[in-house]
């Protein structure tokens, strides 16, 4: 019988918005695997998962969580990690990958399943959802994401300032992502395009620490690196006006 590989989005950090179906899935796994990054701190996935599965389950894996500009040292760090997942795969019947968010959005998992896929032939890959930062900010802080025809665009801005800019002279709600290190660039874009008094941004949702402010509050400081941004779409049609 085949071995499994399951990546389970357990949410962006509240314990609480962990899916019924996820829980099951890192439950039902032999082990889990949580990423970590080489200096060995608990990351956000790690602690989630400690909720609902004993401590003896989890493997903690390294994995160049914050490496951006060596590609060499990224990807030899890739693929050390796909060799330590792949051994538990063929020491185990089903593996549980953990990742914070959703692992079909700028999830780590999904490197390390193309890596498994090369290394253990036959293996099967498959994905359980999990709720996204954005929908959780949208709703602590009551920001509307879409209605009716508006887009919705989802912008990294480890991409760059000029990539949200661009996003944000459009006419729906733009979602940043990882803009904690630039966050003055986004407030600055953000300003120029008079999208700047609707916009909220978060940090550490569903945490102790956790912060949900006004984009206007921005003031230049550097914020958490997985901070994310809403800004929502321009709206003076009344109710149902873009339907």
């Amino acid at each position: 019988m085949s071995s499994r590989l399951v990546g389970v989005g357990v949410g962006p950090g509240d314990p609480e918005l962990v899916t019924v179906k996820g829980v099951n899935a890192l439950r039902a796994a032999d082990v889990v695997v949580v990423p970590v990054m080489d200096t060995g701190e608990r990351g956000r996935a790690e602690a989630t998962v400690s909720h609902y599965v004993t401590q003896d389950k989890i493997v903690r894996v390294v994995f160049a969580l914050n490496e951006r500009t060596d590609r060499a040292r990224r990807e030899a760090a890739w693929d050390a990690a796909g060799e330590r997942v792949a051994g538990l795969l063929r020491e185990h019947g089903v593996v549980a990958f953990a990742t914070i968010g959703d692992p079909n959005v700028y999830s780590t998992f999904t490197y390390l399943a193309q890596t498994i896929a090369e290394l253990v032939p036959g293996v099967v890959v498959e994905t359980v959802p999990g709720i996204t930062a954005m929908q959780d900010l949208a709703a602590r802080s009551g920001a509307v994401l879409t209605e009716g025809t508006e887009p919705l665009t989802l912008v990294p801005v480890t991409a760059g300032s000029a990539v949200l800019k661009e996003a944000l002279a459009g006419p729906g709600t733009v979602v940043a992502y990882k803009f904690g290190r630039q966050a003055a660039e986004v407030a600055r874009a953000l300003r120029e395009t008079g999208r700047i008094g609707d916009a909220v941004w978060g940090s550490a949702l569903g945490l102790p620490e956790e912060s949900v402010r006004p984009a206007a509050e921005l003031d230049g400081a550097a914020l958490p690196y997985l901070s994310t941004l809403i800004a929502p779409a321009r709206r003076d049609g009344g109710r149902g006006g873009k339907l």
